[in-house]
C-alpha cells in the first residue's frame, strides 16, 4: 500500500539512485563504445518501462556494466550502432518470450554461495574502481573529460591488470577533500539510527555538499577549481527539439542478417542470466525479505530492451549497484525505480548544467561505501562458518569476477558450485543406517525425495560397500521421483550382483509405476525360529542395544502393519518383563522393541510377588518360550514413595485415601527396609527421601528374584538347565538409561560375557 510516508521515502530514494545512476549510464555507454546519450536512454527505460512492469519492490534496472564487453564486441561485429540496436530489439523479444514461458525458475537452481559471491565481488570492484576518484586522481594526459566517466563503471575485464593504471595520474586535493569528507559523513550518518531512518538520506546530503564544496573551491581561485574531468558530464542541448536529434533508430534493413539474430540471442541469454542473479541478490538485501517473481522480471526486461533498442538505447538489466543504493536510501516500493527514471529524463532535459556541477568524488564515495556494505566482513565470516562447501564456491566466485568480468566470473562460480553439488551427491546420495535388528544387522538405505542420475555413481558405491552375506533394505517411502537410470541400477543389483555376493535385498515403498513391489526378506520381529535360536545372553544384548537407541533418539523404523499381521498368528516373545505400572515405563519404547517381542507383567510399585505373578512368569517361559526374565524397578516411583512413607510410620493407621487394599503393598515392602531407615525417613529432606526410596526399590527387586526362585520350582528348574535367565534392572526416568545389575544374573552361560 502507498502511504504519504512511503511515497516520500520512495521519492527521496529515487533522487539518490538517479544521482548514482546518471554517471554510471554515461560511463557504461562510453565503455561499451556506444554514444553517451544511449546510456541515459537505457537508464530512463530501465526506470520507467521496466519499473512499471516489474514485480520487484527494490530492483532498479538500467545499462549494466557486465554487458559492456559484449555490447562493444557486437557493435564491432555488426559494423554499425544502428544494426546493433536491431539486435537489442531481437534480444528483448526473446526475453519477453522467456518470461511468458515462465523460464524464471532457472534462478532457483543457482547456489546461494554464488549469489553471495556476486554481491561481494561487486562490492570489491566498487571499492577498487572508486578509490582513485575519491583520492581525486585523474591522468594528466587525458584531454577528453568524458573518458573519466569510464572509471566509475563497476566492472570491466582485467581489473586486476588495470589497478596500476587506475591509481596513476594527477591528484586533486580539492577532490580528495570532498571524497574523504563524503565517506566520513556517510559512515557517521549510519551510526545514528534517527539519522539513518530519516526521510533525508545521507547520499542526497553528500551530493548537495559536493556541489557546494565545488562552488566554494572555485571561489578560492582558479588553482582550486575542479576541472571538467572531475565532474559529471551530461549532454547539454540548446533547445528541447535538439534532444530528438540525439535519438538513434534501428536499421531494419538488417532484418535478414543472421548475425543480428545471433547477437540478439547472445544479448538475451546474458542479460537474462545477469538479471535473474541480480534480482536474487537484491532480494537478499531487502530488509523486508520480499521476493520478486523472476518470470515477470524477464518479461519486463524484454519489453524494456525492445523499447530501448527502438529509441537508441543500449541493453538494460537489473543492476545490483542501483538496487543496493536504492535499498540503502530507504526505498519502500518500486516507485523509487520509476521516479529515478523520470528524474533521469527531467535532468537531461531541464537541468544538465546543474548536474554538471556534481563532483565525481562525492558520487564515488557513495559507491565506495555501498561496496563496503556488499563486501562486509560479517558476511564473509558467516559463510566461512558454514563450511568449505559454501565458502569455496563463494570465494572462487569473488576472485573470478574481480579477475575477469561479471559474466565469466558467474559462469566459473556456477561450475564450481555444480562441482561441489556433484561431489556432495557422490558422497551422500542416500542415507545408510546399519540397524541392529533381532534377526541381525540390516543395511537400511533411505533414498532421498528426488533421486536423479547425478546420484548414480554414489548409489553404486554405497551398494557395493554392503558386505557379503548381509541383509539390505532399499527404502523409497520418502521418494517422489527416481530417475530411470537409478531404477535400472537397483534392479541389476537385486537380480544379479546381490545373489552372487549372498546379499538379501528387500524393497519397500516404491511406487507402482516403477513396477518394483515391496519385498521384505529381513526379520524385524521375534519369530518362532528366531526365539528358539536365542540365548539369555543374546536377549540381554538385544535389550541393551534397544535402550541405547532409545536414549540416543535413533529408534529402528518399524512396519507396524506388517507386525500386526505377523503376530496375529501367534506370539514368540524373547523376554518377560516384571515392572511397575507406571505411565513413564513402557517397555517396548524403553527397549526399542516391536509388537510381540516381550511379555509385560505390571504391578503397582513392583512390590508383590504372589501366585498370580508367578503363574504369569511361568506361562511366559514355558508356553510362550521367553528366554529371559527381567525384574525391573525405576527411579522416582510415586507408588514406591507412598509405600515406603507408609511403611516407615508403623504407629499410623493405613491411609484410607490410598485405598482399602493398599496395606498389602506396605506389608510386601517391609522386609526391604531397615530399622534405621524407618526411623530417619520422616526427618530427611524431599530429595534424600526420594534417593532412599530408589535404593529400597533396587533392594526390593533383588529380593524379588530370590522370592521367585524360592517359590517357583518351575523357574528354578529352567534356570538350572540354562533354558532361561533372570536379571534385575533399574530404569532412570531422567536419563532414559536402563542399568542391569549383573550380580543378580542367574541362568546365564558362565562363559558368556554379560
Amino acid at each position: 500500500m502507498i502511504s504519504p510516508r512511503s511515497l516520500g521515502r520512495d521519492l527521496v530514494a529515487g533522487v539518490v539512485v538517479f544521482l548514482v545512476a546518471l554517471p554510471l549510464c554515461l560511463g557504461i555507454a562510453l565503455a561499451s563504445g556506444a554514444p553517451l546519450f544511449s546510456g541515459v536512454l537505457a537508464g530512463i527505460v530501465g526506470g520507467v518501462v521496466v519499473g512499471v512492469l516489474s514485480g520487484s519492490h527494490t530492483s532498479v534496472s538500467g545499462p549494466a556494466a557486465g554487458l559492456t564487453a559484449i555490447v562493444a564486441m557486437q557493435i564491432a561485429e555488426l559494423g554499425s550502432f544502428d544494426a546493433f540496436l536491431l539486435a537489442v530489439v531481437v534480444g528483448g523479444a526473446i526475453q519477453t518470450g522467456l518470461g511468458l514461458a515462465k523460464a524464471g525458475f532457472i534462478a532457483a537452481f543457482v547456489p546461494s554461495s554464488v549469489i553471495k559471491g556476486l554481491l561481494t565481488a561487486i562490492g570489491v570492484i566498487l571499492i577498487i574502481k572508486q578509490t582513485p576518484y575519491v583520492l581525486g586522481l585523474v591522468k594528466s594526459a587525458e584531454t577528453d573529460p568524458d573518458t573519466a566517466l569510464q572509471q566509475l563503471t563497476p566492472s570491466h575485464p582485467n581489473i586486476i591488470n588495470d589497478i596500476s593504471s587506475l591509481f596513476s595520474g594527477q591528484m586533486s586535493y580539492e577532490a580528495l577533500t570532498i571524497g574523504v569528507t563524503s565517506i566520513a559523513f556517510l559512515v557517521f550518518w549510519d551510526k545514528f539510527p534517527r539519522l539513518k531512518k530519516s526521510l533525508i538520506p545521507a547520499p542526497l546530503v553528500v551530493v548537495i555538499f559536493g556541489i557546494m564544496a565545488k562552488l566554494g573551491f572555485r571561489e578560492l581561485g582558479e588553482e582550486h577549481r575542479l576541472g571538467a574531468e572531475r565532474l559529471v558530464r551530461v549532454p547539454v542541448t540548446e533547445e528541447l527539439g535538439d534532444l530528438v536529434g540525439l535519438l538513434t533508430f534501428p536499421d531494419f534493413s538488417q532484418w535478414s542478417n543472421p548475425d543480428v539474430y545471433l547477437a540478439g540471442l547472445t544479448i538475451a541469454i546474458v542479460a537474462s542470466l545477469e538479471t535473474l542473479l541480480n534480482l536474487e541478490a537484491v532480494d537478499n538485501l531487502d530488509t523486508k525479505r520480499r521476493t520478486s517473481p523472476p518470470s515477470r522480471e524477464l518479461f519486463a526486461q524484454g519489453i524494456g530492451n525492445m523499447t530501448s533498442g527502438l529509441i537508441g538505447g543500449i541493453p538494460v538489466t537489473s543492476v545490483i549497484v542501483r538496487g543496493s543504493v536504492n535499498i540503502g536510501a530507504g526505498a519502500q516500493s518500486k516507485l523509487s525505480a520509476i521516479f529515478h527514471g523520470f528524474f533521469l529524463a527531467g535532468a537531461v532535459i531541464f537541468l544538465p548544467e546543474l548536474l554538471n556541477l556534481i563532483p565525481l568524488s562525492c558520487l564515488a564515495a557513495i559507491l565506495m561505501v555501498t561496496g563496503f556494505k556488499l563486501a562486509s566482513p560479517t558476511m564473509i565470516k558467516q559463510i566461512w562458518s558454514e563450511g568449505r562447501y559454501q565458502f569455496l564456491p563463494y570465494a572462487i566466485t569473488v576472485v573470478a569476477i574481480v579477475a575477469t568480468d561479471l559474466l565469466i566470473g558467474i559462469v566459473i562460480g556456477l561450475f564450481v558450485g555444480l562441482a561441489f553439488i556433484l561431489y556432495s551427491n557422490f558422497q551422500r546420495p542416500v542415507q545408510m543406517i546399519i540397524e541392529k535388528h533381532i534377526g541381525g544387522d540390516l543395511y537400511h538405505l533411505q533414498l532421498a525425495n528426488q533421486v536423479s542420475f547425478l546420484n548414480r555413481a554414489a548409489l553404486d558405491k554405497t551398494l557395493n560397500a554392503i558386505p557379503a552375506g548381509a541383509h539390505a533394505l532399499i527404502d523409497a517411502r520418502s521418494t517422489d521421483y527416481i530417475d530411470p537410470d537409478i531404477l535400472s541400477l537397483i534392479r541389476d543389483y537385486k537380480a544379479k550382483t546381490a545373489p552372487v555376493r549372498g546379499v538379501e535385498v528387500s524393497l519397500r515403498g516404491f511406487r507402482s509405476v516403477y513396477k518394483m513391489h515391496d519385498d521384505i526378506r529381513f526379520v524385524d520381529l521375534s519369530t518362532r525360529e528366531l526365539q528358539q535360536s536365542l540365548t539369555p545372553t543374546q536377549v540381554l544384548r538385544v535389550l541393551r542395544e534397544g535402550n541405547e537407541r532409545f536414549r540416543n533418539q535413533h529408534p529402528l523404523p518399524r512396519d507396524l502393519a506388517r507386525q500386526v499381521n505377523a503376530t496375529a498368528q501367534g506370539q514368540y516373545p524373547m523376554a518377560v518383563v516384571l515392572s511397575c505400572m507406571d505411565s513413564r515405563t513402557p517397555t517396548e519404547l524403553i527397549f526399542d522393541l516391536g509388537l510381540g517381542d516381550v511379555l509385560n507383567v505390571c504391578l503397582a510399585g513392583n512390590v508383590m510377588v504372589g501366585p498370580r505373578v508367578l503363574a504369569s512368569i511361568e506361562f511366559g517361559c514355558l508356553e510362550s518360550g521367553a528366554k529371559l526374565v527381567v525384574v525391573m524397578a525405576h527411579t522416582g516411583s510415586t507408588v514406591m514413595r507412598s509405600v515406603v512413607k507408609q511403611a516407615c510410620a508403623p504407629d499410623s493407621p493405613a491411609d484410607a485415601a490410598l485405598g482399602e487394599h493398599f496395606h498389602y503393598l506396605v506389608e510386601a515392602i517391609q522386609e526391604s527396609i531397615t530399622t534405621e531407615e524407618k526411623r530417619v525417613f520422616a526427618t530427611l529432606p524431599d530429595e534424600e527421601q526420594q534417593q532412599l526410596c530408589d535404593q529400597i526399590a533396587h533392594r526390593h527387586i533383588l529380593r524379588s528374584i530370590d522370592t521367585i526362585r524360592s517359590l517357583s520350582g518351575t523357574i528354578e528348574r529352567l534356570l538350572n538347565e540354562r533354558k532361561i535367565g533372570i536379571i534385575a534392572g533399574v530404569y532412570d526416568i531422567k536419563s532414559g538409561r536402563m542399568k542391569f545389575t549383573l550380580d543378580s544374573a542367574v541362568g546365564f552361560d558362565p562363559s558368556s560375557e554379560l
